[in-house]
């Protein structure tokens, strides 16, 4: 019988198997699960008690792969949607913990925001650090405990006050890009620590990762599907890069590359055309010629049926912090 692709929370969320090899396994994380004890918020919603408990108790998704251990190998927020990373073994736990802390990471996230940016393409490198005056929050902060951290941004596209915003982030501290963003004046939509609440949860997703594998000697990408977040928010799946968005060997898009002192697209205001063959104003790029099919499209998923397209939020996750 072959592996299932996919598995199901205690809640009845289902979760899609993006990738998997002898020593990680890569999943879509849904929205309101968390990975640590910090938010309080959600202490019933643990994601990795759930997967131990899954385990545990000899449920099929895990028992077919003879799984004795999950452990992630780095964080989204609760309330972020995306490719997420876990370990299989305690022994490999060290070298991929290494790949992500020496920025060798390749990561993209989309987001709407709760209003255009100035800019069509920019770097962000305000350092952030915790907020003294509340737990759990972070802030932009220039003194001593204010860490490096640096994200490039790109809008996509932009209808009704909101922007499609792709985002590259170089470091990975706490809240990075929807503190970025909320400097920039912008915030994510649906960020009620950092802007303000919205009914579909928090607009941001983690789409692709792409890191040098310690254990198979040769890069590995994951992509998560993109196409329901865009539809979501109104905005055309095409306006997400196509060299992002599918496995190609070739990328015109720059991944956290942009040389230090030099904002990228500086007099490139929001409402023109952008780089990389994008159109700011919702409509698809001339370039991308594919159907929207390629977008759901997951050729790395381990052997087995593949389940119905199901997007985080349609199986009762919450989307909030």
């Amino acid at each position: 019988m072959a592996k299932p692709d996919s598995f199901e929370l205690p809640d009845g969320t289902i979760v899609n198997i993006l990738y998997e090899d002898r020593g990680v396994m890569a999943i879509d994380k849904p929205a309101g699960w968390m990975l640590g004890p910090d938010d309080g918020e959600h202490a019933d919603r643990g994601l990795h008690r759930a997967l131990v408990d899954a385990i545990e108790s000899g449920e099929w998704w895990a028992r077919s792969r003879n799984l004795k251990f999950l452990r992630f190998v780095h964080r989204l927020d609760a309330p972020t949607t995306g490719v997420l990373l876990f370990s299989k073994s305690q022994g490999a736990m060290p070298a991929l913990s290494r790949v992500f802390a020496e920025r060798t990471v390749k990561k993209a996230y989309l987001a709407v925001t709760d209003g255009i940016p100035r800019l069509g393409e920019w770097v962000c490198r305000e350092p952030l650090g915790p907020d003294p005056a509340e737990h759990g929050k972070h802030r932009v902060d220039h003194g001593p405990e204010g860490k490096q951290a640096e994200t490039s941004f790109r809008v996509l596209g932009s209808r009704e006050g909101r922007a499609l915003v792709l985002a590259l982030p170089v470091t990975g501290r706490t809240h990075q890009i929807r503190l970025h963003l909320a400097h920039a004046g912008c915030p994510v939509a649906g960020d009620i620590l950092y802007g303000r609440r919205d009914f579909h949860g928090l607009a941001l997703r983690s789409f692709r990762l792409e890191y040098p594998d310690p254990f198979l000697k040769r890069t590995t990408t994951i992509i998560a599907p993109t196409e329901a977040f865009c539809r979501r928010y109104g905005y055309d799946p095409l306006l997400v890069p196509e060299a992002l968005r599918t496995r190609l060997r070739r990328s015109p898009v720059p991944v956290g590359n942009v040389p230090a002192g030099k904002v990228a697209g500086a007099s490139t205001p929001a409402g023109s055309r952008g780089a990389a063959g994008t159109h700011p104003q919702g409509k698809p790029a001339p370039a991308a010629k594919k159907a929207n099919r390629v977008i759901e499209q997951q050729a790395q998923r381990p052997a087995g049926q593949r389940p119905p397209d199901r997007s985080p939020g349609q199986h009762g996750a919450a989307a909030q912090e």
